[in-house]
C-alpha cells in the first residue's frame, strides 16, 4: 500500500519536463505570433473593418495563450490538473470564435466557399477541443476522488 503522504505528494506535483517543455514552447510561439500580428497590424493603416477584426481577435487570443503559458510556468504545480481544463475551455472559445468569424465573412462577403471551408475545418478543431475539455475534466475528476479518498 502506498502511504497518503506519498499518494498526495503525487497529486499535486510539479510539471513534468515533457509539460514544461511544451509550456515554454507554447508561451514562445504565442509571444512571438502576437508580437508579429501586433507589428503588422500597426504598420498597415489601410485595411478593411473584417481585416481588423481578424487581427484584433488573432491578438486577443495570441496574448491569452501567452498569459496562460506563463501562468502554467509560473505556478509550476499541476494542482488537480486545473491547467489542462483552462487551456481546453481557451481551444473551444477560440476555435469556436474562428468558425463563427469564418461563417459571418462567408455570408456578408463575395468571396466564394473558401469562409465555408476554413468554418468547417474550424469546426474539426472545436470537436477536438471539446474531446480535450472531456478528457480534462475527466482526469480532473478522478484526481479529486483520489485525494477525497485519501482524506476520508
Amino acid at each position: 500500500m502506498i502511504a497518503p503522504e506519498r499518494i498526495s505528494h503525487m497529486v499535486d506535483v510539479e510539471l513534468s519536463r515533457r509539460g514544461r517543455i511544451g509550456h515554454v514552447a507554447l508561451l514562445l510561439c504565442a509571444a512571438a505570433m502576437t508580437i508579429g500580428l501586433v507589428m503588422l497590424w500597426t504598420t498597415e493603416a489601410a485595411l478593411p473593418l473584417r481585416t481588423h477584426v481578424a487581427f484584433g481577435l488573432m491578438i486577443a487570443i495570441g496574448a491569452a495563450w501567452t498569459v496562460y503559458a506563463t501562468w502554467v510556468l509560473t505556478t509550476r504545480s499541476v494542482r488537480l490538473a486545473r491547467h489542462r481544463i483552462v487551456g481546453a475551455w481557451m481551444a473551444v472559445v477560440f476555435s469556436t470564435a474562428f468558425a463563427v468569424l469564418f461563417a459571418a465573412i462567408g455570408y456578408a462577403g463575395q468571396l466564394g466557399v473558401a469562409p465555408y471551408v476554413a468554418a468547417v475545418v474550424e469546426l474539426g478543431f472545436v470537436a477536438g477541443a471539446v474531446l480535450m475539455l472531456i478528457r480534462a475534466r475527466r482526469q480532473f475528476a478522478a484526481l479529486v476522488a483520489r485525494r477525497d479518498a485519501l482524506r476520508g
